[in-house]
């Protein structure tokens, strides 16, 4: 028996293992084996194929030396003309395939510890020596030697210019970013500079306006009170020399009292003026409105200016209808005597003519009269302040030129409109136009006002005079004692009580407004009326025109006139006050 240890008595042997240790297991094996092998064979080809056409450079290699074997796009990839001649030239890898010798101590490194690395990025050598982005997957075969490795190369140099230009474009992007940002930031810097600027400016027109402001307070306060100052002397003399007016005077006295009268009309006319325009030009003139019989404030108007007519030897009709408006009765009655004063200025012959017409669509006050006329191309200059036209004939200048312009004024504050027609040498036509909207019903009375003669109309009347001043006082009561009136003058609410209990029983009482230690003419009438125990019939007489007292009497229903009071609208007020004889 054959031991162990010897082949032969093994019972078997390698032909034993192929199949091939006798003749009939020779006879059965060898055709399946013969196509084993013809299948590893195509197996072989397949990937001599693939590994020769690949479009990826496949290599084995040794890291410590070169190229076992590679592919002809191994070969395109590092610019070879084929794998032969790659393998030829390339026999250090570490020195002459990668560009840095660091990075393949690196990658070898990493082989040797996991085996394996996938898509690592670097730079192989060409042949002219130019760099060749790659990535790299490594595979270490330990079974083929401790080095040798399989590696499958990926050209990336487009991709990686690609993110190249990506990565410029990106930091061309953040460079504009920076720029657009620092430019704003610079914008925001001058943004906020002009923003302080302004906050400046505007903080220091706010100053400004402040100051303005303050100033116009303080011009009014200063023209209120130098009205008042100004306008009491006046109504004085205004009175006095209408006190003068109805005596019996040698007739060069007399003419000298009628020139001195015209200049104090003068005055009374320009100080009027002065106070209206500058309200006028501050806006703080606002319409008051309220219901009026148009018919009687024009008719009252017309009384007035028919001793104007009589003094000039002019003809003066009046032709007006029964029409109730609703308007600011002192603005209207102010345009109408501003156009008609106006017309009395420029008219030598002939005469004048205040008359009403309703047309379509409004109702037109007009002025016409024969006077000397104004060019065509001048017209609208006679509504600018301080403006006058002197054509031949006018006797120089007349006035300063406010009276047209404060017309203008008021009636664009009411809302109507104004015209003018005029035929130099042949006279003018000026026209207010007031809307339909603002005509009324006709609910109010249409009367005239009454007026009395010369003297004698109001015999016996008791008339208490409230009044601060005493030659307003004096002259009121020359005035009114030459209407046949019993005057009591008193010069303030004190006075006026004392002559009450002295046995006074008054029928009208005339006060001023603005009485010494902050009183008030308002406080004296109803002191008197309580002391009596009856509504004395009463009016306050004012310098103040501020339209603050003009409301405030109305609400009080305490009829008011304005200093200097022109002797006719006295003896009207004071008609209408007057208790009916018995």
């Amino acid at each position: 028996m054959k031991k162990p240890s010897d082949p032969a008595g093994a019972g078997y042997n390698i032909g034993d293992l192929l199949g091939l240790s006798s003749q009939s297991v020779r006879k059965n094996y060898y055709p399946a084996l013969q196509d084993r092998l013809e299948e590893l064979e195509q197996e072989r080809n397949r990937y001599k194929w693939l590994f020769e056409n690949a479009l990826h450079g496949i290599f084995q290699a040794n890291l410590r030396g070169g190229f076992l074997a590679c592919n002809p796009a191994m070969a395109r990839i590092c610019g070879y003309d084929n794998p032969q001649q790659l393998q030829t030239k390339v026999i250090r890898l570490r020195e002459q395939l990668f560009c840095s010798a660091a990075e393949f101590d690196q990658i070898r490194q990493e082989l040797l510890d996991y085996g394996s690395l996938s898509a690592r990025e670097t730079r192989l050598r060409r042949a002219d020596q130019k760099p060749v982005h790659v990535a790299l997957t490594m595979l270490r075969r330990p079974d083929l030697g401790p080095e040798v490795v399989e590696t499958f190369v990926a050209d990336i140099t487009e991709r990686v210019q690609a993110r190249q230009k990506l990565e410029q474009l990106n930091a061309e992007l953040e460079k504009r970013v920076e720029e657009r940002t620092e430019a704003l930031q610079n914008a925001n810097v001058d943004l906020r500079y002009q923003i302080e600027e302004r906050e400046k400016v505007e903080q220091e027109l706010k100053v400004a306006v402040n100051a303005a402001k303050e100033a116009n307070r303080s011009k009014d306060k200063y023209m209120a009170a130098a009205s008042h100052d100004l306008l009491q002397p006046l109504n004085a003399a205004r009175l006095m020399i209408s006190a003068l007016q109805d005596s019996q005077l040698p007739e060069a006295e007399n003419r000298m009292v009628h020139q001195v009268h015209r200049a104090l009309e003068g005055a009374e006319d320009l100080l009027a003026d002065l106070l209206d325009i500058s309200k006028l030009d501050q806006q703080a003139m606002k319409p008051d409105l309220t219901y009026l019989n148009l018919e009687a404030m024009l008719r009252g108007l017309g009384e007035e200016f028919e001793a104007v007519a009589a003094s000039e030897g002019l003809q003066f009709r009046l032709r007006v209808r029964p029409v109730s408006v609703r308007t600011d009765p002192r603005m209207l009655a102010r345009i109408v005597r501003n156009l008609l004063s106006n017309a009395f200025r420029y008219t030598r012959e002939g005469g004048v003519m205040l008359s009403v017409r309703q047309r379509r669509d409004r109702l037109s006050i007009e002025i016409w009269d024969t006077g000397v006329g104004i060019e065509a191309h001048k017209l609208r200059d006679i509504f600018t302040e301080f403006h006058q036209l002197l054509p031949q004939g006018t006797g120089g200048r007349q006035g300063v030129g406010l009276g047209l312009a404060i017309v203008e004024r008021m009636v664009r504050v009411l809302g109507y409109g104004i015209r003018v027609a005029s035929r130099p040498g042949r006279g003018s036509r000026f026209e207010v136009s007031i809307p339909l909207e603002h005509r009324i019903p006709d609910i109010l009375p249409h009367q005239s006002t009454a007026t009395g003669s010369v003297s004698g109309d109001f015999d016996g009347l008791a008339v208490l005079v409230i009044d601060n001043e005493p030659a307003v006082l004096e002259s009121m009561a020359a005035v009114l004692e030459r209407w046949g009136c019993a005057v009591f003058p008193a010069d303030g609410e004190a006075s006026a009580l004392a002559m009450l209990t002295a046995g006074l029983q008054p029928d009208v009482i005339l006060a001023d407004y603005h009485l010494d230690d902050n009183a008030t003419g308002c406080e004296a009438v109803y002191a008197v009326r309580r002391a009596l125990g009856r509504d004395v019939p009463a009016a306050i007489i004012t310098a103040d025109r501020s339209d603050d007292i003009r409301t405030l009497m109305r609400a009080q229903y305490l009829p008011m006139l304005n200093k200097p009071v022109k002797p006719n609208r006295l003896r009207a007020l004071l008609a209408s006050l007057a208790p009916p004889l018995n």
